[in-house]
């Protein structure tokens, strides 16, 4: 507690004298910061498969997939839909939850009044991976929707004719990069909930473990399994090494289970503990891991992480300009450029690393080394804060890319229940192949999926509002998760003058 008290005064100090040099001053203001973590969190209850509960804000959405599972005798029942389709994909819903947990653990306090929502998008994940993961001893159901059926039609999740077919990693054909995702996201929603409900807590924790034994004892990778209906969707492209050493990491936090840190110590040259890599996404943790085990030397001084600071390091320089290592590629308005296709998923998860990264350096007064520079954690702030600042709408086409944030924001999202008429307002089922005359329209969508980030704009910052540009109008989970951190951070440290 001690520690988070001196962060929130070196916090309070930072932001007045950053202010005070005129380094970075807001371009929004606190208020704008927590409409927009509201919003961010309230984005998760448009893309909710199950029966919704009585307190559902997103009032245009309905039930769906209530049978998911039946079919195969299992409960898969809940969970989310990934993006702007009706299937739940297993590892980005996994990171998605990783990242919304580790959102609440670093900055939850400064969530105020949202917290109780935060939570509420965490459990409505974790209560599907506690059942996928509980439902058969040695299996993880993986994924519910075949997406080349899913993606043939366009109609709301309420509607769905498609078939429902259920995926599983097992003994015998393994997933070890989606399991251990699964451990993850059990074990730091484990932290999120150890006091406002300790048996919840223990129960994640302990189904984590047992996931994670799974992962490292069956290793293979849930891309040769599924082959087809995984990829290439959600293809595991960096391996499974990157996730569990990433799954190992977060059951160490959760856990202090020293057996863990052996795993960490014996393993991690062999999983990419040695591999300097800069993208942190759904599909490779590396960059991630090395942060979050960055903490123990730098608040404990635990020789044994001396390396991931290290390799920190290396990760944060490459993204700041004027380093000798500096390597990242920036759009002429500054966003952070690394895909044609949903490039701001990149971008949310950079500011987030960057913003937990100053926090774990301010609690020792720390640097990044590069070569013979240093980078504080101001600096790290301030970087951070242009990229969620592009996004909010401080951009050369004073565009919010936030659906509902602003003046001005995409209308034409690819999304289909959200392009679709709201089960309300057009009770009558609408099928597979007649939905489509709501993709092409040109009509904005007639339900705002508020708090919905996008795929951004181009290498030019240039955006096309086109419901068929998916790689641009397309929202998805994994993008939101770490922007909830994001400005969360901003929200209590918006250093406006």
């Amino acid at each position: 507690m001690a520690s988070a008290t001196t962060f929130t005064m070196m916090m309070h100090i930072l932001c007045l004298t950053l202010c005070s040099l005129s380094l970075f001053c807001s371009a929004f203001t606190s208020q704008d910061y927590s409409n927009a973590l509201e919003k961010s969190i309230l984005f998760f209850e448009g893309q909710r498969s199950g029966k919704l509960p009585s307190n559902q804000r997103l009032t245009w959405r309905g039930d769906s997939g209530q049978s998911d599972g039946s079919s195969y005798h299992v409960d898969l029942v809940g969970g989310y839909y990934d993006a702007g389709d009706n299937v739940k994909f297993g590892l980005p819903m996994a990171f998605t939850t990783t990242l919304l947990a580790w959102s609440v653990i670093e900055f939850g306090s400064s969530m105020h009044n949202q917290i109780e929502n935060a939570r509420a998008a965490i459990k409505w994940s974790t209560d599907y991976l506690l059942k996928a993961a509980t439902a058969a001893p040695n299996t993880l159901y993986v994924q519910v929707g075949d997406p080349n059926m899913d993606h043939r039609c366009w109609e709301r999740p309420e509607d769905m004719d498609a078939p429902r077919n259920v995926y599983k990693v097992s003994d015998q054909n393994p997933g070890s990069d989606v399991a251990a995702e699964t451990a993850a996201a059990l074990a730091a929603a484990s932290i999120v909930f150890k006091d406002s409900d300790p048996y919840y807590s223990a129960k994640l924790l302990h189904t984590a473990m047992k996931v994670f034994d799974f992962a490292d004892r069956h290793r293979g990778s849930y891309s040769d399994s599924l082959s087809s209906v995984v990829c290439p969707f959600y293809c595991s492209y960096s391996g499974y090494h990157d996730e569990l050493l990433w799954g190992a990491s977060w059951i160490h936090r959760a856990s202090q289970n020293s057996s863990y840190l052996a795993y960490i110590q014996s393993n991690g040259h062999t999983l990419g503990a040695d591999d300097d890599d800069y993208s942190f996404s759904w599909d490779d943790k590396r960059p991630g891991t090395k942060v979050l085990l960055s903490k123990g030397f730098l608040e404990r001084t635990t020789q044994e992480f001396q390396v991931y600071k290290a390799h920190s390091d290396n990760y944060i320089c490459s993204l700041i300009p004027g380093t000798s290592s500096f390597q990242a590629q920036y759009t002429p308005g500054g966003l952070l450029y690394k895909a044609s296709e949903s490039n701001l998923q990149y971008v949310t998860s950079t500011a987030f690393l960057l913003l937990t990264y100053a926090k774990y350096l301010s609690s020792n007064g720390g640097v990044a080394t590069c070569g013979g520079s240093t980078v504080t954690a101001e600096n790290l702030i301030s970087h951070a804060k242009k990229q969620v600042d592009y996004i909010m709408g401080d951009n050369p086409a004073k565009m919010s890319y936030m659906v509902g944030f602003g003046e001005k924001y995409p209308q034409h999202v690819h999304h289909r229940g959200s392009s679709l008429p709201s089960i309300h307002a057009h009770p009558d089922h609408i099928a597979c192949n007649n939905g489509f005359q709501y993709l092409y329209s040109s009509s904005p969508n007639p339900n705002v999926l508020a708090g919905a980030i996008v795929g951004g704009p181009d290498n030019r910052d240039s955006f096309s509002d086109d419901r068929n540009n998916y790689q641009q109008a397309e929202p998805a989970t994994y993008i939101n998760a770490p922007f909830v951190g994001a400005v969360a951070f901003f929200s209590a440290y918006p250093t406006t003058k």
